[in-house]
Parts: structure tokens; C-alpha cells; sequence
């Protein structure tokens, strides 16, 4: 571990995973409330020609993906305001327009330009370079701190829009600051995740989140945690296994997901196993059924055959063992123990 923070590209490999790990949760929860987990591919497809003519003249791959990608996100919510073209047929005319436009304009590149497209298809950690760097930290700072100020709006937006209107939320200009939000998080992501899968990256750790979390605030900071988790430790192992980082990066991410889903679908069967055993008792307790009753913190246990039983939403709880006449000649210290 100490060997790889040593050298130079994977400082600047684990910065730029840091920031895509951070800003693509954020950006990602927003896409999702809206069921257009797939805007990403959309975007990365239209980096991808931005990309290859950046590649072509000679110019920075970075700043020509960045202006095709926004671009590409102004005229997809320019469609759907229009009510024209429904988001769905808006993002795959854009998807494979991009991803055609970008075929044609890589054709006309030097030899060995092909080449470098795939670091940008599927991720690199050798890409990564100081002035990449700096315009990646700018670019996530005010994805991050957009994303931070208007989560509110953002939300109200992507979960009514027609609400959010009639509250008088600015709803196309919203919509248009998450598209470009959007489009900018691909281009930050594409020299680590790829802009083949950055979707992932936006998509996944929200889903692995909502699987435990409790409100849209919780679920929001726990997906940007997991996606901190993800991208970093997808580029730690990506190095030793000499994968490419995009995809270990993504399968990390799934990973998760799975882990948590099989571990909170255990826990809810176990649950639910205490239920049922609980449930099977005919017996009503209450006032004057006969049973000790012993107060147990904010409510009151019943004890019936050696067991406390307490109410809980139309069934009794199993809260222990105990023998009657202990209950009934040590309270106190029962309570104090539990």
C-alpha cells in the first residue's frame, strides 16, 4: 500500500476518484428520482465525439467532451420542454447521434489515436495528469456546491414537476442545471470510470443506498459515501490486479450492492421470523388476563410461561426468557439488565 500512494499517477488517480466518488452520487440521486438512469450513457456517448475532435485537432480532450456534453444536455431539455419528444426518444437520438458522430471523427485521426479513445471509453489510471487534475478539483468543487444549493429545488423538481411549477419553481431551468450538471460529471469521470461507465457510477451506490436508508437526506450521503468507497477502492485494486480501473471501479460498486441487498434481506427474514414466532399467541394480554405485568422501559411486558411477551403492532414481541416468580419478586433488576 505504502509502495502504490508512493508514486505519482495513483496520487493523481486516487484525487480524481476521490472527487468522481464524491460528485457522481450527487449528481446521480437526481437522475434517478427522475427514471433517467440511463442519461449518463447518453452523455458519456456525446463526450465520445467531443473526445474524438479533440483528439483530431489537436486541442484538450477534456474541454472539447465538456462543451459537446452540455451542449447535448441544453438541446435534450430543450426537446422535452417542447413536448415534442418525450425524454426517453431526447436521449437516444442524442445517444446514438454521439456515439455515430464520434465513429466518423475518430476515422480521420492520425495512427494511434484509436488507441488512446479506449482510455477514455473504459478508463485509465495512467491518463490522469496535474493539469487534468486541477480542471477536474474546479469542475467537482462547482458540480458539489450547485448540486449542495439547489438539492431542494432539484429535488421538488424531479419528484413533481408539475407541483414544482405550480409553486413557481423555474422548472426548465433546473432541469437544464442537472443536465449540465450531468453532462460536466461525465466528462470529470472519464479518465477513471470511462465514459462507457459512468452511468454506473451514478446509478449504483443510490441504489445500494436506498436499500437501507431512511429519507432522501440519509440516502443522499450515504450514496456519495459508497460511491467514495467504490471509485477508490476500484483503483487501489485495480493496480496490483492490473485491471483497468473503470471496470474494477464499477464492479466494486455492484459488489456493494450485492452484499448489502443479501445482508438487509437476511436481517428483514430474521425479523420477520421473530414476528411470526410472536404471532402464535392466542392468548390477549392485558389489564386483569391474569399474567404479571412488569414495566419495561416505554412500554409493559406480560409474563406467560416463563416468557415476556409485549404488543407490537397487532402481535406479542418475544423479549427473553424469565422465570415468573423472579419477575415478579425482582422487577427492578430485570429491568435495570435489559
Amino acid at each position: 500500500m505504502t509502495e502504490i500512494l508512493s508514486l505519482d499517477f495513483m496520487q493523481r488517480a486516487l484525487v480524481a476518484a476521490l472527487l468522481v466518488g464524491i460528485v457522481a452520487p450527487m449528481v446521480g440521486i437526481f437522475v434517478v428520482q427522475r427514471r433517467m438512469s440511463l442519461i449518463g450513457d447518453g452523455m458519456g456517448h456525446v463526450a465520445l465525439a467531443g473526445v474524438a475532435i479533440g483528439l483530431v485537432t489537436d486541442q484538450s480532450p477534456v474541454l472539447t467532451a465538456l462543451v459537446a456534453a452540455v451542449i447535448a444536455a441544453v438541446v435534450i431539455e430543450l426537446l422535452r420542454a417542447r413536448g415534442r419528444t418525450s425524454g426517453d426518444v431526447a436521449l437516444a437520438i442524442i445517444f446514438y447521434g454521439g456515439i455515430a458522430a464520434g465513429v466518423v471523427i475518430i476515422s480521420q485521426a492520425p495512427d494511434g489515436t484509436p488507441a488512446n479513445l479506449v482510455k477514455y471509453l473504459f478508463g485509465s489510471i495512467l491518463t490522469v495528469r496535474q493539469g487534468d487534475l486541477i480542471a477536474f478539483a474546479i469542475l467537482a468543487v462547482v458540480i458539489a456546491v450547485t448540486t449542495w444549493v439547489l438539492r431542494p429545488r432539484l429535488f421538488a423538481v424531479a419528484n413533481d414537476e408539475e407541483y414544482a411549477r405550480a409553486v413557481g419553481l423555474p422548472v426548465l431551468a433546473l432541469n437544464m442545471v442537472l443536465a449540465v450538471l450531468t453532462a460536466t460529471t461525465v466528462v470529470i469521470a472519464m479518465r477513471i470510470v470511462g465514459l462507457l461507465l459512468i452511468s454506473a457510477l451514478m446509478i449504483v451506490p443510490n441504489a445500494t443506498a436506498q436499500l437501507f436508508a431512511r429519507s432522501f437526506g440519509s440516502g443522499l450521503r450515504w450514496a456519495m459515501a459508497l460511491g467514495l468507497v467504490s471509485a477508490v477502492g476500484g483503483v487501489l485494486v485495480s493496480y496490483p490486479l492490473n485491471t483497468p480501473s473503470g471496470g474494477t471501479i464499477v464492479l466494486f460498486a455492484v459488489g456493494l450492492f450485492v452484499v448489502i441487498a443479501v445482508a438487509m434481506s437476511v436481517r428483514e427474514r430474521l425479523r420477520a421470523r421473530r414476528h411470526d414466532m410472536a404471532e402464535r399467541h392466542d392468548h390477549e394480554h392485558g389489564p386483569g388476563c391474569g399474567h404479571e405485568s412488569i414495566p419495561h422501559r416505554d412500554h409493559v411486558d406480560y409474563v406467560h410461561d416463563g416468557h415476556l411477551h409485549a404488543a407490537h403492532q397487532g402481535h406479542y414481541d418475544e423479549h427473553g426468557e424469565i422465570a415468573a416468580a423472579a419477575a415478579a419478586t425482582k422487577p427492578a433488576e430485570e429491568d435495570v439488565t435489559r
